[in-house]
């Protein structure tokens, strides 16, 4: 991941540009009229967190919005933000698949699937 690709302005996370497209993409092909990308953190998982990415056709007051080209929205609750201040959300694709890949500071332990710390 080169430093071009991150926006340190974007709020409490960073997107490398391959995360971006994926996020956008993955709006317009299974969104079905959604607005936005939720990014959160949720109890669970084998190690306390999970990071969890869904749908969302609204954005609350209280959310911190990143927006993206052509109208998309990353949105984050205020709880999860606090808990991934400075992550960054890369995508990466390999012969072991594809996906969304967490670089989290805060976490003190992960699990080997990368779903999930505390």
């Amino acid at each position: 991941m080169s430093m071009e690709a991150l926006n340190e302005t974007q709020g409490p996370i960073i997107l490398t540009d391959a995360a971006k497209e994926a996020m956008q993409n993955a709006l317009k092909e299974e969104g079905e009229g959604s607005i936005a990308v939720r990014v959160s953190v949720r109890g669970g998982g084998c190690s306390g967190y999970q990071y969890n990415l869904d749908f969302e056709n609204e954005v609350r007051d209280d959310d911190h919005v990143i927006e993206l080209s052509e109208g998309f929205k990353v949105v984050i609750d205020p709880i999860s933000a606090s808990m991934l201040k400075g992550t960054t959300i890369d995508y990466i694709k390999g012969l072991n698949g594809s996906g969304f890949k967490f670089n989290n500071p805060n976490a003190k332990r992960t699990c080997g699937c990368g779903h999930s710390f505390s």
